[in-house]
């Protein structure tokens, strides 16, 4: 697969510069990017990125899980007028497996399409990212690959390596941090081209090694030790960017599993919903916890301030204003909702029909979020730390530290 290579597809020509809408916000140095690992549902975050680019908000930071890796280092190794067209090229590849068909929008014609694209990509893989193997795992010498996966992922080297500029990932001015979880010990690694322990030359490894779910992907080799999705342990990357914020910060933050969600009325609904529980990383929750540590770090900041002038240079004093955050943090959720005709297979379904929905609903996210812009706008002018949840049609709920 060659990215620079001439689309056939209307979304997918390549980029020229142009001139961009200005930004309804008012953004701080440091605008970060999100992305949660859902497999087939990352090109809802690639419409996210598509709609915040036409706005002009100029992302510094992307981190990923996942698939929200594959979207972030693809952002991250490309220039700016680039990175839209290898966006597109990406995911009209690997949803290039089957024919596209224009469907009705009825639930139940929707759904058995949905399951059917399924079970193409389980019997066949996903061109570009992973295909079946030659012989069951039972069949494979213990310890190899093939004996702990169901499936080949050698093509997402040769798609990444063709898609990305690794030195300008490493180099260039956009940072980029991805997750992973060791097998053997269960901790969590992150990979951060800007970290706080030493830069880390990220190349296609660590991007699939941050997407290596079992038991359908192998791990990854690095450095002599072997890594699975980082979604196994957590699969956003929220924690780690607020670790390590050094000043004020506005992010948007991509999530493909809603916490919230219906009661199953089938089993289908059973799988779906147990994903949704399973994969959401209780996003809302870390948010929460995190702008509770804002306030108490406030009321501590506050109490430092009003100390006489020889207790504020004690060594005590210094230690604690150390240990206080650096800068205010606005977070915007943007949250994949799922159609009613699809299922526990919608992180697997890479179907051309679907890509482009998913793709279209993550603009109109965005564009639900900037009719309210004010409310946002008016946190950043004021240093203010808060929430903003889109959680239902023209309806922005606002959570303040």
């Amino acid at each position: 697969m060659h990215c620079d290579m001439a689309d056939t597809e209307p979304l997918g020509t390549e980029a020229k510069p142009l001139r961009r809408a200005r930004t309804p916000l008012p953004l701080p140095r440091e605008v970060a990017l999100l992305l949660q690992g859902g497999g087939a549902l990352g090109s809802f975050q690639s419409g996210v990125y598509e709609r915040l680019d036409e706005l002009g908000v100029d992302v510094s930071w992307v981190a990923g899980i996942s698939i929200g890796a594959i979207n972030a280092a693809i952002i991250a190794g490309n220039l700016p007028h680039r990175r839209l067209s290898r966006l597109k090229k990406f995911w009209y590849t690997v949803s290039g497996g089957m024919p596209n068909m224009i469907l009705p929008e009825i639930d139940h014609i929707r759904e058995a399409m949905h399951l059917g694209a399924a079970s193409v990509v389980a019997g066949f893989g996903v061109p570009g990212m992973f295909r079946p193997r030659l012989w069951p795992a039972t069949l494979m010498p213990e310890g190899t690959p093939g004996a702990i996966s169901f499936y080949d992922s050698a093509p997402l080297k040769d798609t990444l390596d063709a898609c990305v500029d690794w030195d300008l990932l490493n180099d260039g001015p956009v940072r980029l941090s991805v997750g992973a979880v060791d097998v053997e010990t269960g901790n969590f690694a992150y990979w951060d081209t800007r970290g706080p322990g030493g830069n880390t030359r990220i190349d296609a490894r660590h991007i699939m090694a941050s997407g290596a779910l079992p038991p359908g992907l192998p791990p990854i080799e690095i450095d002599g030790r072997w890594y699975w999705d980082g979604g196994i342990v957590s699969n956003t990357p929220l924690a780690h960017v607020l670790n390590h914020q050094t000043e004020d910060m506005l992010v948007f933050q991509v999530d493909l599993f809603p916490a919230e969600g219906p009661m199953p009325r089938q089993m289908t609904d059973v799988y779906s919903r147990m994903k949704d529980i399973q994969y959401s990383s209780r996003t809302r929750q870390v948010t929460d916890q995190y702008l509770r540590l804002r306030r108490e770090h406030g009321a501590i900041k506050a109490l430092l301030d009003k100390l006489p002038p020889e207790l504020q240079g004690e060594t005590e004093a210094q230690r604690l204003r150390e240990m206080l955050d650096g800068g205010s943090v606005n977070i915007v959720h943007l949250i994949y909702r799922s159609r009613a005709w699809e299922s526990g297979a919608k992180d697997f379904e890479f179907s051309r029909a679907t890509m482009l929905d998913h793709w279209s609903q993550g603009r109109d996210a965005v564009e639900e979020v900037m009719h309210k812009g004010d409310l946002i706008a008016r946190n950043i002018l004021d240093g203010k730390s808060a929430t903003f949840d889109l959680d239902e049609p023209d309806h922005l709920k606002e959570k303040k530290a």
